[in-house]
């Protein structure tokens, strides 16, 4: 009992043993380009298999990367980034919303106008009092 309790003591300082998040690792160009060239080079059997736990990767790790390096650029062998992709800074974008939004202010305006010209023309049916137009009261 005094041994556990004795380990438990001295790993209660440095944390836990398992990390809280796992972390994605990555793999620069280079990197894996020497991977490759090596396990390209091993013919003896069980070789690739010793390379794979030396440097803990996965059989499946070095079927990506040649396949991305037959895809024939280096930068198909750079990480990609995950989640979700960013939008695409439109230049004409940023004047398109601002044209909309005058539109759609200037239509309003537009209604507003209307409306009241619509009121004003009511009263004066009801007043039986008939409404100037410019062009009448300037040929006048």
């Amino acid at each position: 009992m005094d041994s556990i309790e004795n380990a438990a003591a001295a790993g209660a300082g440095s944390g836990p043993e398992v990390p809280e998040k796992a972390k994605r690792r990555r793999f620069e160009a280079a990197y894996k380009l020497r991977i490759l060239k090596e396990a390209d080079r091993l013919t003896e059997a069980g070789e690739v298999g010793a390379l794979l736990r030396r440097e803990g990767l996965y059989s499946s790790h070095l079927a990506h990367w040649r396949r991305q390096r037959d895809e024939g650029s280096l930068s198909g062998l750079t990480p990609k980034r995950r989640g979700r992709k960013a939008k695409r800074k439109d230049p004409l974008a940023k004047k398109l919303d601002q044209l909309k939004r005058e539109n759609a202010r200037l239509a309003e305006r537009l209604r507003q106008a209307e409306m009241i010209i619509d009121v004003q023309k009511k009263v004066s049916e009801m007043l039986a009092t008939p409404l100037e137009s410019p062009e009448n009261g300037e040929n006048e």
